[in-house]
């Protein structure tokens, strides 16, 4: 069964109804080849991050389960959170693990895509590796206008979808199928309330204004605490480094006179990316992988 393992992290667009969010959860768990393993939601995102691994065969089927669920307790048209949203199910990325090439993943990508329209009637757009149109690759391009603007989106040439006709479901929206390496999802914590602070920080270290390479990030109003937020996707954790990106957001927070309270990763991360972290603040000299006492313990019993 866990000879070829695929890491499917769905992202849907509702992270304060524990009942829906307890519901999704299980609707994956009760389909044999997956195991959930995490799910992180947020009340201020309004957005909840499931991350499974399973045989292709098994993520065919936990998506659709999930896609069930979503399309009967998701309502995009009463939905309103700090995360840009352009579906009920926003966004769904394959990711190799084990036994799978990149190749296998978009081949699973396609397939998971037309299975959503034809059983779910919600327009699909697919994106990184498994994009048609280079153009598409971004998903950050494709979500603009989000759920509220996609119904005129939709209708330009430039916009029909990869599967399904130019209309956005009613409730569900549209939704974003891809391939991709590893992403995590990390966000910074900010000591104010100013949100043009956040903005103009997430505006220093993404990509697209001239930050680091593999960098997606936006300012974030976190009302409820009191403090901002600088949301961020790595897209490449190894060519832009999480410690260098925390450090980057120290320097531009003192600039601004703010502190960093805190920071959080949604969902799962590598252990080389943590790794990472430790090389960087210690200095440790010649680190490896196996120095770890726990490691070099699972690679003797596994």
């Amino acid at each position: 069964m866990w000879d070829r393992l695929v890491e499917c992290v769905p992202n849907v667009s509702e992270g304060r109804r524990q009942e829906v969010i307890d519901e999704l959860a299980g609707a994956v768990r009760e389909v044999q080849g997956v195991v959930l393993l995490d799910v992180d939601s947020d009340e201020a995102h309004h957005r909840s991050v499931f991350t499974m691994v399973g045989s292709p065969g098994g993520i065919e089927g936990a998506v659709e389960a999930l896609f069930a669920v979503a399309m009967s307790r998701v309502d995009l048209r009463g939905h309103e959170g700090e995360h840009p949203r352009m579906g009920a199910v926003d966004v769904v990325p394959m990711v190799p693990v084990r036994g799978v090439t990149m190749a296998d993943c978009v081949d699973l990508s396609r397939r998971v895509g037309q299975a959503i329209w034809e059983k779910f009637q919600v327009p699909v757009y697919l994106y990184e590796e498994a994009a048609v149109d280079p153009a598409r690759r971004n998903l950050a391009h494709i979500r603009r206008g989000q759920f509220e603007g996609f119904a005129e989106k939709i209708k330009q040439e430039e916009w029909e979808p990869d599967f399904g006709e130019r209309r956005v479901h009613p409730s569900a929206g549209v939704c974003a199928v891809g391939a991709r390496e590893f992403l995590i999802a990390y966000n910074v914590n900010l000591g104010t309330s100013d949100l043009q602070t956040a903005q103009e920080i997430a505006r220093a270290v993404r990509a697209s204004s001239g930050g680091f390479r593999y960098v997606k990030a936006l300012g974030v109003d976190l009302a409820e605490r009191g403090i901002v937020q600088v949301s961020m996707n790595l897209t490449n954790y190894k060519k832009s480094p999480l410690p260098r990106v925390l450090e980057c957001i120290r320097r531009e927070a003192a600039r601004w006179g703010v502190p960093v309270v805190s920071s959080e990763i949604v969902g799962l991360v590598p252990q080389a990316a943590l790794d990472a972290v430790v090389q960087y603040y210690t200095s440790l000299e010649s680190f490896r992988p196996e120095m770890v006492l726990e490691r070099r313990v699972q690679d003797l019993t596994s």
